[in-house]
């Protein structure tokens, strides 16, 4: 069985890659195109929460009304996983990711050029149909791509784009702004949106539909009580983490009062911890996706209320957000493989539900968090990550025994 790449190759297997000649062929170029789309995706979603203060400040509004750009990409994305896998069932793939990854262009440009809080929130919708699209068909789409034995590896692949944005993004984000200001970072973004978009034009093959899913589809996995009980723990833990990290910045401002530098230096941290997260968090899931989630949010949650007790101390503060980001960088792959191991019959149905859930959670803690902050400052939307974080993490470990079909 060949590895080499293959670029355009004409057909495609059921059981994965390409076939040609007979031999099944996995296409690398291509499945490193969706990496690169995934970062900049990725980086598109972060960028608010590094230049929340900026934004605010340049639109005149509250740093709480800032936070709904957040808000308003997760919940398009809710609704936009479901109905691009349902509504482009009949539509090649390629063509379907590459709309979406134009879609993501064009977000980051309206953004940079956005004049009021309400054309900045339309090219956030913009980003969030792009996300909840993308999400919801990219574990299938390396399913296809490679040969079965060899998907490890090219989600591992995939996954590096989502690392490598959390190293990047926040600090990148927040350093970029205060040197050229918010705007011309959405630009930069932008241009590397456009990368994305060329090297997927130039290496992804023909995906013509494999399945047309339906709503009875995703009615049929709701029953399943692995389903049930992971979704609500993204529910909990998701929410818990972006309802703090949409306003680590004002926090770091005002407790223990950091300058520009010493927050571009730990939201790097976050990113390096996040990045060693997933790489942590991928080798315990692969043993048990039941102790990879519950261990992650129960560290999220132990490191928020260290910033609550301690957060005053710049050098205390610093570690958290650094064991912050380690701890979430291994939630994502954590619940992507208990969500497959339960419904690993209807692949894209099952990714269209979590991306489902995951958006509403990331809506539900930046709502929460905006609302916690205007109210009790940024102290307020850290206290609540840490009760969400604990209680999403006991969901997992007490009601997750026994729901899915590995030792857990």
């Amino acid at each position: 069985m060949s590895e080499k790449s293959c670029i355009n190759a004409p057909t495609l297997g059921r059981a994965g890659g390409h076939v040609d000649g007979g031999l099944i062929i996995a296409a690398w170029n291509a499945v490193l195109s969706l990496s690169i789309g995934v970062f900049a995706l990725v980086t598109a979603e972060f960028l608010p929460a590094s230049l929340l203060t900026l934004i605010a400040a340049d639109l005149g509004i509250s740093d709480g009304a800032a936070g709904q750009a957040v808000t308003a990409t997760a919940l398009v994305a809710a609704l936009a996983g479901p109905a691009v896998v349902i509504g482009t069932g009949r539509i090649d793939r390629r063509r379907v990711v590459w709309g979406l990854t134009l879609l993501l262009v064009l977000s980051n440009l309206l953004a940079a050029f956005a004049s009021s809080i309400w054309v900045l929130l339309a090219a956030r919708v913009m980003l969030g149909v792009a996300l909840g699209g993308v999400w919801s068909l990219v574990a299938a789409l390396a399913l296809r791509l490679v040969p079965a034995r060899l998907l490890p590896r090219a989600m591992m692949i995939i996954f590096t784009g989502v690392s490598a944005a959390t190293v990047c993004a926040p600090a990148l984000g927040a350093y970029l702004g205060n040197l050229w200001g918010w705007r011309a970072t959405f630009l930069a973004a932008g241009g590397f949106s456009l990368l994305a978009l060329l090297t997927q034009l130039l290496t992804l093959p023909r995906l013509p539909p494999a399945d047309v899913p339906s709503l009875s589809t995703f009615w049929l996995l709701l029953r399943r009580p692995g389903i049930r009980v992971g979704l609500v723990a993204v529910l909990l833990v998701i929410s818990a983490h972006f309802a703090g990290f949409t306003y680590i910045r004002p926090f770091l401002e005002q407790v223990p009062r950091m300058d520009v530098t010493a927050i571009s230096l730990a939201l790097l941290a976050f990113g390096v911890g996040g990045f060693l997260g997933n790489l942590a968090g991928g080798f315990i899931a692969e043993r048990s996706p039941r102790w990879s989630i519950a261990l992650a949010a129960l560290v999220l949650a132990a490191m928020a209320l260290l910033l609550l007790a301690y957060g005053a101390s710049g050098e205390l503060a610093l570690v958290a957000t650094a064991a912050w980001g380690f701890a979430f960088g291994g939630i994502p792959v954590g619940f992507q493989t208990w969500n497959t191991l339960a419904a690993p019959d209807h692949a894209e149905t099952a990714g269209a539900l979590l991306v489902t859930t995951f958006q509403i959670a990331i809506s539900l803690g930046a709502v929460v968090g905006g609302l916690l902050v205007n109210g009790l400052g940024a102290p307020g939307a850290i206290g609540y990550s840490a009760l969400a974080a604990l209680v999403g993490g006991l969901v997992i470990l007490l009601f997750g025994r026994n729901k899915q079909h590995w030792p857990i």
